[in-house]
């Protein structure tokens, strides 16, 4: 759903507020906006391990960002961002009869 601006930053603002109480490792408040539960909930599937948890968050916390300042409408979620990471780029036109590389 593609959200007002103004709109879009007040969410971004208690989005990266979100990100920095689980990097810290603690969430001290028991009341959450529905599309808080949501970014939660998104985190959770994506069933990340624990050894590199913190900095996945981190760069996701940041693409996010970069994201909406390049135009974006809405709030990148976790599993998008994982998605367009490692999507495999598509091979070009073959050349020379040579076989794609995949």
């Amino acid at each position: 759903m593609n959200l007002p601006v103004h709109e879009l930053e007040a969410r971004l603002h208690q989005f990266n507020k979100l990100m920095q109480e689980l990097l810290r490792g603690r969430i001290q408040r028991n009341t959450f906006q529905s599309w808080e539960v949501e970014v939660l909930l998104d985190i959770e599937s994506c069933e990340l391990r624990d050894a590199n948890r913190r900095e996945v968050l981190r760069r996701y916390q940041k693409a996010a960002n970069r994201y909406v300042d390049r135009g974006g409408r809405t709030l990148l979620k976790l599993s998008e961002y994982l998605e367009k990471k490692h999507r495999l780029p598509i091979a070009g036109p073959v050349e020379n009869g040579a076989d794609p590389v995949v």
